[in-house]
């Protein structure tokens, strides 16, 4: 072999993970001009308060290191929203931390908790980073499946599901892809499932703020017996619209905190100083994530509206800012063909809900976007009802 040959390179941590069907759908959008409800991401500007507050704080100096787990008072204000909202009291010294964003700190909370061998219970359909984290932890993942048009919590299967060698449930409200979420009744089973065991808790909310027709999200906060086993996540960039920021944070007792805290310092250590002190001093006003609710539950409402007179079976969509349709009046290809088929000759991407599970699983359902300005939605609408 040349000395210039290139090497060989080295097994593959994660042998079943390709190019992710965001990236493609994407780019199938990008070639075919067509309208992008695909991907889950705002195409609309956040408010420019925020953007003055982080420029008056790289403008004041605050351009270094910050402390590993956060600045100070946005871990503070973190803490106090928490406890104004759910009800319990998390230390900000030692009880939050400031993220990379919220994928990060799922990666995180699992590889902290996680050993080789240990099993996580994972309910399908789930967002693309869960199994891959689980799999560089060395765990098991255990799928439990959700089973459409309703998606509800199967506590049946779910407890089956627990062996001995059960380390952690992840779980993710409101939930993404479908759209639905966790009811105080669902927590408290799921309280009482885990009761005298020492199973984690890992807990995705970073669409918290995104729960409608006057429902009131249901955090793991609320729920001492599960608070006190959890680590529980939230997002910035969802709830401000910068999800290009890659800002987040967790919650979690201070013993799970700092096995947390051992793990962050090392794969990420710290998260960009003037975004943080820009984000306290935007916190201080509440409004812009109390009002969140109504703000996207309009959006939703017109683009249900806009479907209502197609041949899609609108299913529930009661938080989060996606919508799932069921097309089966429209073709018989699989979610996957129909989605290609959707952006190439109609000019709207969608997300085949089939993408959301570890093993293929046909319902006949994809995912669309509403996180956009009234004209995309308009225009996106106009092309569906071409069906």
């Amino acid at each position: 072999m040349s000395a210039d040959a290139p090497l060989s390179p080295p097994p593959s941590r994660l042998p079943n993970v390709g190019t992710t069907i965001f990236t493609v759908m994407s780019a199938l959008a990008a070639e075919k001009n067509a309208v992008n409800l695909g991907q889950g991401f705002p195409d609309f500007d956040c408010d420019p308060k925020i953007v003055d507050a982080v420029t008056r704080a790289m403008q004041a100096g605050l351009n270094q290191y910050p402390p590993m787990a956060g600045v100070p008072r946005l871990r503070q204000a973190i803490a106090d929203k928490i406890g104004k909202l759910y009800g319990r009291a998390y230390d900000a010294d030692s009880e939050i931390t400031v993220t990379a964003g919220a994928t990060q700190a799922l990666l995180t909370a699992i590889l902290c908790a996680v050993h080789p061998g240990d099993e996580v219970i994972v309910l399908e359909p789930c967002y693309d980073s869960y199994l891959p984290a689980i799999e560089l932890a060395g765990g098991k993942p255990v799928p439990v499946m959700l089973d459409a048009p309703h998606f509800r919590i199967p506590f049946d299967r779910l407890a089956a599901a627990i062996t001995p060698r059960t380390r952690m449930i992840l779980i993710n409200t409101p939930h993404n892809p479908t759209g639905t979420i966790w009811r105080e009744d669902d927590m408290r089973q799921l309280a009482a499932l885990l009761a005298g065991t020492d199973i984690l808790l890992l807990s995705d909310e970073v669409y918290e703020h995104m729960v409608y027709d006057g429902q009131a999200h249901q955090s793991v906060a609320r729920h001492p017996e599960l608070a006190r086993r959890s680590f529980v996540v939230s997002s910035f960039g969802k709830t401000y619209h910068v999800t290009g920021w890659k800002v987040g944070y967790v919650a979690a007792p201070a013993a799970l905190m700092a096995e947390f805290r051992k793990v962050h310092q090392f794969n990420v250590f710290t998260v960009n100083t003037p975004v943080q002190h820009g984000l306290a001093d935007y916190m201080a006003d509440p409004a812009a994530y109390l009002e969140l609710p109504a703000f996207y539950q309009a959006k939703r409402d017109y683009f249900r509206a806009g479907l209502a007179d197609t041949r899609f079976k609108l299913l529930p969509s009661d938080g989060t800012y996606f919508q799932c349709v069921d097309y089966s009046a429209i073709s018989d290809m699989s979610e996957a063909d129909f989605a290609m088929w959707l952006t190439r000759e109609i000019g709207v991407a969608a997300i085949p809900v089939s993408a959301f599970y570890s093993q293929p699983r046909e319902s006949g359902v994809v995912r669309f976007c509403f996180a956009k300005r009234e004209e995309t939605l308009g225009l996106a609408l106009e092309r569906l009802r071409r069906l």
